[in-house]
């Protein structure tokens, strides 16, 4: 239809776009062509759509849309913030304290300002532990370690170990000095010593917040272990009777030399010694008999007149084996011990560089003897210091005349 067909209808009070019909037109004066026609109600909503149920069931959508959008915006803040570089500027230590929990530390980390954030790190680390725990211990925290970085880590119990050592030789009593002086372990030290040569020379490391107690349990333990295991592999000849005359053996091997290659030489001097009847003649067990655990003083020389003094370990006087050990024997002492060299020595003497000579035959033994003595008498040690090995005098038993008995040379 043209523009003018248009017009030419609305003139005669029809509608533009309306089709033709049969019915007259009935033409329409200017003020009621202006007047605004009525405009048609909305439709009426159904009985559904005006359910309370509805109602309620679209407001709970809305909700949990919203809740969606928040939780989705709180839970990015936190995966963003858990993994993201911490506030240490510097590294530093952090101790989990024995028995606490993730709210504990969670709180501790926060005061401590390693983590910005201790219920961003709890609530993330629940979800990442998923059962398992965070260890006690000292750890070392790295500068801006991230929230993630510190719960591996205390999840790892990787924490910060230190360590207590117990030289080869060392009595009970000393152990327990060094374990009581010890700055970093914590609790008492059993009221009743362990017996002497029970506890295994050795390195300890612990973590800190780890009980003295422990460390004792700990060396006496890996002692009986490591006896029970050289004791089954001993050499079948030996003229030993248990393990406690093997720990006793081995302990005063220990204290005679700090040379690991003597040590299977001189244990052969001392059972051969044995098998013949002869009396040890070992300076550690004066000096364990005169002094006991507390040790010699470093500046007090044995004297000749020491060698006749009455005690149950002075082999100088007694025969066979003291009544126990006389320190804490190492695993090469005692494998010494447990297969030692096959040698007919009977003597040894110092030879004045740290080590020994040793003799079958006492002539032999004499003469080192006195060239032991021409060096000690250089640093000007006179006569009444003791031998350092056994003395110039001693004979087996099968070898002395019946009814005679051998005068000591001082």
């Amino acid at each position: 239809m043209s523009d003018s067909d248009q017009n030419k209808d609305q003139q005669f009070g029809r509608e533009a776009g309306q089709p033709a019909t049969g019915s007259p037109i009935i033409p329409k004066s200017a003020s009621e062509a202006l007047k605004p026609e009525r405009v048609p109600m909305p439709p009426t909503r159904s009985r559904s759509a005006r359910s309370q149920v509805v109602i309620f069931f679209n407001f709970l959508m809305t909700l949990a849309v919203m809740a969606t959008v928040i939780l989705i915006a709180v839970a990015y803040y936190a995966l963003s913030t858990f993994n993201a570089p911490g506030p240490l500027e510097t590294n530093t230590t952090f101790l989990a304290r024995e028995g606490a929990g993730l709210n504990e530390i969670s709180n501790a980390l926060e005061r401590n300002n390693i983590i910005s954030d201790g219920r961003v790190f709890l609530y993330v680390s629940k979800t990442y532990l998923k059962g398992s725990t965070l260890k006690a211990g000292e750890y070392e925290i790295k500068a801006h370690a991230s929230m993630k970085d510190v719960m591996e880590l205390l999840r790892s119990g990787k924490s910060i170990l230190y360590s207590v050592s117990f030289p080869e030789g060392l009595t009970v009593k000393q152990m327990f000095d060094r374990l009581r002086d010890d700055p970093v372990l914590e609790g008492e030290l059993p009221t009743e010593m362990p017996a002497e040569g029970t506890l295994r020379p050795d390195t300890y490391k612990f973590s800190r917040g780890t009980k003295r107690i422990d460390i004792v349990n700990q060396a006496r333990a890996a002692q009986a272990k490591l006896v029970d295991e050289i004791w089954e592999r001993r050499d079948p000849s030996l003229p030993l009777a248990d393990k406690r005359e093997f720990v006793t053996l081995a302990s005063i091997v220990e204290k005679e030399t700090g040379k690991a290659d003597e040590r299977p030489h001189v244990a052969s001097v001392f059972l051969n010694r044995l098998k013949k009847g002869m009396r040890l003649q070992s300076d550690p067990t004066i000096v364990y008999g005169l002094f006991g655990g507390e040790g010699k003083p470093a500046d007090r020389p044995i004297y000749q007149s020491d060698l006749t003094k009455d005690t149950p370990y002075n082999t100088y006087i007694i025969k066979g084996l003291p009544p126990g050990p006389i320190a804490g024997p190492g695993k090469a002492a005692l494998e010494a011990v447990a297969n030692p060299w096959r040698t007919e020595d009977l003597y040894f003497v110092a030879d004045g560089t740290g080590g020994h000579v040793f003799a079958a035959t006492l002539e032999e033994h004499n003469a080192n003897v006195k060239r032991w003595r021409k060096l000690e008498a250089a640093k000007g040690n006179g006569e009444n210091v003791a031998v350092d090995g056994q003395p110039a005098d001693e004979v087996p038993e099968e070898a002395k005349p019946a009814g005679k008995s051998q005068k000591k040379k001082k």
